[in-house]
């Protein structure tokens, strides 16, 4: 490693002030064009020139703006199926949440809600075999789902916080969405009766969600009594919709994937 004195970067910044470019003073001095660069940046913050990147209030500590309807659809999302972890060397943490490639519109939906409550911030698709995880890194990631923690979200306990839980009240059908969307399905049951002597067949959809978390299976069902949905427990992970006007309500609000 290579260090330079204060008259060589003294040097430097005053050909850069005259007008050089950085890879004509890097040439010249015989210096790496990056440091150039960063000397630059340093003098031009030193002198209010170039404060460097903004920092971006955060909503819950700071009073930054929040979707909160985008941010109801994420927050059921990432119950069902996202995690807050913290790469090796990295000091931002980031938010993964897995999609499978079989529902490509929904992954498109779900990384629109990331945009839209992290408007700053880039998300990106890692391929994996058969989904896809899409990734966002933010300092603010726990102020947000302060759910987080060590451990599979079924071993340890998932409870709202008050803002949490007004802005589900708030937005409820988008919360039951993100949840269907991650871990829940439409499908189409049948049964045979007979009839006039006659065995027929009947066809009625039902909605699912499954989850191994009792908290999380509790917030689902508590935002389907706020909207008036009928379910049934069918067994200690499984929640079932079937009766005709509470179907039609999700088929409104929510729909099959796509």
């Amino acid at each position: 490693m290579h260090f330079h004195g204060t008259e060589v970067r003294q040097r430097a910044l005053s050909l850069l002030h005259g007008g050089a470019r950085n890879a004509d003073v890097a040439r010249q001095l015989d210096i790496p064009v990056g440091t150039i660069g960063k000397w630059l940046h340093l003098d031009r913050a030193k002198r209010g020139e170039c404060p460097g990147r903004r920092k971006l209030p955060c909503p819950r500590c700071e009073g930054g703006d929040l979707n909160e309807a985008a941010y109801s659809y994420l927050l059921g999302f990432y119950l069902g199926d996202g995690c807050i972890v913290q790469w090796a060397g990295h000091r931002t943490p980031t938010l993964v949440i897995t999609c499978d490639d079989a529902w490509p519109k929904l992954m498109d939906e779900c990384e629109r809600a990331m945009r839209t409550v992290f408007p700053h911030n880039s998300v990106c698709r890692i391929r994996k075999a058969g989904c896809r995880d899409l990734k966002l890194c933010s300092t603010h990631l726990r102020c947000l789902f302060p759910q987080h923690g060590p451990g599979r979200k079924h071993e340890r306990v998932i409870v709202l916080e008050p803002w949490q839980q007004a802005i589900v009240d708030e937005h409820p059908w988008e919360f039951i969405r993100g949840l269907i969307h991650s871990d829940g399905c439409r499908i189409t049951n049948w049964a045979t009766r007979v009839v006039a002597g006659e065995r027929k067949r009947y066809e009625y959809p039902r909605y699912f969600f499954t989850n191994l978390s009792g908290d999380i299976i509790r917030l689902f069902t508590d935002t389907l009594d706020h909207v008036g949905v009928e379910w049934k427990q069918a067994n200690s992970r499984n929640i079932s919709i079937a009766r005709k006007a509470s179907v039609a309500l999700m088929d409104t609000h929510v729909g099959p994937k796509h």
